[in-house]
């Protein structure tokens, strides 16, 4: 290889942008002509998984993330900036006479409770606090700050909404190491029906979607500095020295990733599905690198060095700051059931060592419990927007969030073929893809390893699969929330592979590029065709019946 081929490519598979570079449609392609066995990958395009072929263990190891920081940054603030506009868009309409809209009708009253008692909920004659209280404490924020109204109780989702718009571009990025595919991700979750909506309302689960997309970003930033980390052993020579490998250090983005499951947790307890699923693949990527690296035994490895650290990371932490979450009603004294030991729960206990106050807390989620678990359908008067979780990938069965009719909406000026309605939807260009998604996305990971499809997968399926357990129960459609970034990284991955290789040829690329600006198209065009929907917009009535695209949609 040439001097000057070396100085561009540091070893195989892990490209170098130099100056004397020619732009190839997405991305850039150093002008050598690689040598056997050397692999070129283009910081626009999607490269391809860690092959464990190569003979160098930090070939095996990856590539690094993109080389355009800034372009990278400005792309994300800038479709960040975006999604902002479009959440927070006369944020305050629609209500209900002033009052709140569906569900907004639980958790505004008791963020404004919270608000009023300083973090803490202690009507207990209401009785219906079935959540833990980090959710209702960042809607009392935007109440404390614009009051008992729409903006007042819809802002903190709004800005949940904005971030995770910011936070996906970065994950997408990173993912995949495509600047362009993160601007992509970035495009699919402003224009996805069901996330705009979510980020409208005030609910809780915007929150535990922004909680646990930023505990995934962090667990790719850990996978990505442990690689880094055993790269640099290799290159010392220090990854043989035991037969479990070298220490990792203190890995803070780990540590990061267990505080906000924690507060995900704090949000809703389903967030508990993604801190098993997330801890499992965290482990298995630990056992990945240390095979990719070399190290003789990599499971033993895994468990001597890396198993301790990650109960404590994705384990203790979590639990600790979800307990942090109910800081204020460990400080109250008029909290509902804050004082139940001695008055529901006997001082007398084998767990007389528990301090009371956990005791009580005990007590107080054990009711909570009881109350989701007598949450049934009842066959004689089922809810009529409950859904199983069979519907939720595509949205067969969306949710009708607010109607005002009969000429009675704002907007329709008196006239009776007139209506404003928001109704909670996924974008179909997007939701109706899931399941050929997720099919090709098991396929490549199970016939090509490629770990990214397998991580989706993971997360995808924690906050979908928990909910077959118990079919008799209520379930709802924006209990997928979560899930819907995931889905757009599914789609991203796709179009990558789509996009091509900029090695494949001009005709092969262009063929790429111009299906993924058509798909692109297609989902933006779709979501300004909900708008009016999505946003309580006065419509005629046959605009509203040319919205309802399915027979379940009504």
């Amino acid at each position: 290889m040439s001097e000057r081929s070396e100085r561009t490519i540091e070893h195989s598979g892990v490209p170098r942008t130099v100056p004397d570079a020619e732009e190839s449609g997405v991305g850039v392609l150093v002008r050598q002509a690689p040598e056997p066995g050397d692999a070129v990958v283009p910081v626009g395009a999607l490269p391809p998984p860690e092959d464990p072929a190569p003979a160098d263990p930090v070939d095996r190891l990856g590539p690094p993330p993109p080389t355009d920081r800034l372009r990278g940054w400005a792309t994300a603030l800038a479709l960040a900036a975006l999604g902002g506009l479009v959440r927070f868009w006369n944020l305050g309409f629609p209500t209900d006479k002033g009052t709140p809209v569906f569900d907004e009708k639980h958790y505004v009253p008791q963020a404004w409770q919270v608000l009023r008692n300083g973090g803490y909920e202690d009507n207990a004659g209401y009785r219906l606090i079935v959540h833990p209280p980090l959710g209702k404490q960042l809607i009392a924020i935007g109440e404390w700050l614009f009051g008992y109204d729409g903006w007042g109780w819809r802002f903190s989702a709004a800005v949940a909404g904005t971030v995770s718009v910011l936070l996906i571009v970065r994950i997408a990025r990173r993912l995949t190491r495509s600047t362009l595919l993160g601007a992509l991700a970035g495009v699919l979750l402003v224009c996805d029906g069901l996330s705009h909506v979510q980020s409208r309302v005030g609910m809780l689960d915007a929150f535990l979607a922004v909680f646990v997309l930023a505990a995934f970003g962090c667990l790719l930033v850990d996978r990505d500095q442990v690689r880094q980390r055993l790269a640099v052993a290799v290159r010392e020579g220090r990854v043989a020295e035991t037969p479990w490998g070298p220490r990792m250090g203190f890995r803070w983005w780990r540590f990061g990733a267990g505080v906000l499951l924690g507060l995900a947790c704090g949000v809703k307890w389903s967030g508990t599905y993604f801190l098993a699923a997330f801890a499992v693949l965290c482990v298995v990527w630990d056992v990945t690198a240390r095979r990719a690296a070399g190290v003789p035994r990599p499971w033993v490895g895994t468990v001597v060095r890396d198993l301790g650290p990650a109960l404590w990371a994705l384990a203790v932490v979590p639990i600790l700051a979800y307990l942090a979450t109910w800081w204020a009603w460990f400080g109250s004294e008029t909290g509902v059931d804050r004082h139940a030991v001695g008055r529901d729960v006997g001082a007398d206990s084998p767990f007389w060592f528990v301090p009371d106050a956990l005791r009580s807390l005990w007590f107080y989620s054990s009711k909570v419990l009881e109350f989701h678990n007598s949450l049934v359908t009842d066959p004689n008067k089922p809810h009529p927007w409950e859904s199983k979780p069979w519907t939720w990938p595509m949205g067969l069965r969306p949710m009708l969030y607010y109607l005002e009719s009969g000429g009675g909406a704002p907007g329709c000026d008196g006239r009776q073929d007139c209506l404003g309605a928001v109704m909670l939807v996924g974008t179909p260009a997007m939701w109706w893809l899931a399941f050929p998604m997720l099919g090709w996305a098991l396929w490549r990971a199970v016939t090509r390893v490629d770990w990214r499809y397998a991580a989706v997968l993971v997360a995808y399926a924690a906050g979908w699969l928990p909910w077959f357990v118990n079919l008799d129960r209520q379930m709802y459609y924006f209990y997928v929330t979560p899930i819907a970034p995931f889905l757009v990284l599914g789609l991203v991955l796709v179009m990558g592979e789509i996009l091509g290789s900029a090695r494949a040829g001009a005709e092969r690329r262009g063929t790429g590029l111009l299906v993924v600006a058509i798909y692109t198209g297609l989902v933006v065009a779709n979501f300004a065709w909900l708008w009016p929907i999505l946003n309580g917009n006065a419509i005629p009535l046959w605009w509203w019946n040319a919205e309802m695209w399915l027979p379940s949609w009504r």
